[in-house]
């Protein structure tokens, strides 16, 4: 177990998400309706898929009456009713890299003809179902900070339990049942298996350390490596995916160096 390097492929499009952040509320509000309704339980603890989408929520800040109108929303009637139905697109970006998209919608044919648009304006080509999903695996993903706030005016920030030294915090991702780590910066990623992911952050939480957020994610298997200049247009695709309301998640296998990282952070 060792810390690497697939954050760096989302770390980029994480704080591109948090400046969207209307638009990204509605996205986490949908997510957890869909995932209410489908679990057929309000209630998270009996319901595996919606304490996962509000884990996910509570990471990106969502307030906790726009949680619970999403939950009700999903055993509402007539015009309250929720009609989502889950979809994925998968296609190829400039440089051969693979995309996946995971949409929730109530009109398919919009959704569809939204994504197509977007793969064709950014040079991309939109798949048939299974040409690119073979290439990630699904996985939970933690996230922990390194050092939280402590509420003492002297010192204001301290170390997060075990997260502030590695060797303890993987003794104890091992301890919570975790498969893998690693250090992006001022946080730790944990990754587990999807059927895993609550289970292990209740355990590292049961070992005095807060957690950020939890969330089930798609690790590309095997990365694809791209220049600065294609990594530029394969971005302006997925950014132009991340805009469309239906899509709650755009996955792709580029494989982000820090040169491209930099490069993109410059856009």
């Amino acid at each position: 177990m060792s810390g690497h390097s697939k954050w760096a492929t989302t770390k980029h499009r994480k704080a591109a998400q948090d400046a969207k952040r209307s638009a990204l509320f509605s996205k986490l509000s949908r997510n957890i309706t869909v995932a209410a309704k489908e679990g057929g339980d309000p209630n998270p603890e009996n319901n595996a898929s919606l304490a996962a989408a509000i884990e996910k929520a509570k990471g990106y800040s969502l307030p906790k009456d726009k949680i619970k109108t999403a939950i009700d929303k999903a055993f509402g009637s007539g015009k309250d009713a929720a009609n989502y139905e889950t979809v994925q697109y998968e296609g190829y970006g400039p440089a051969g890299v693979a995309i996946f998209c995971e949409a929730l919608t109530d009109n398919r044919n919009r959704t569809a003809a939204d994504v197509r648009s977007a793969f064709t304006h950014a040079g991309g080509s939109l798949g048939t179902s299974g040409s690119v999903s073979f290439q990630f695996e699904r996985k939970g993903q933690i996230m922990v900070a390194k050092e939280i706030e402590t509420g003492d005016k002297k010192n204001p920030i301290g170390p997060n339990g075990a997260a502030a030294d590695e060797d303890e915090f993987m003794m104890a991702v091992a301890e919570a049942g975790g498969d893998d780590y690693e250090d992006a910066d001022e946080e730790w990623i944990v990754y587990t298996s999807p059927s895993d992911l609550m289970s292990v952050k209740k355990a590292i939480e049961e070992q005095g350390v807060q957690v950020k957020g939890a969330e089930l994610t798609m690790i590309p298997s095997t990365p694809t490596e791209v220049s600065v200049a294609d990594a530029k247009k394969v971005m302006r695709l997925i950014d132009r995916l991340e805009e469309l309301e239906d899509l709650q998640n755009v996955y792709h296998t580029m494989d982000i160096t820090d040169e491209i990282a930099e490069a993109l952070e410059e856009e």
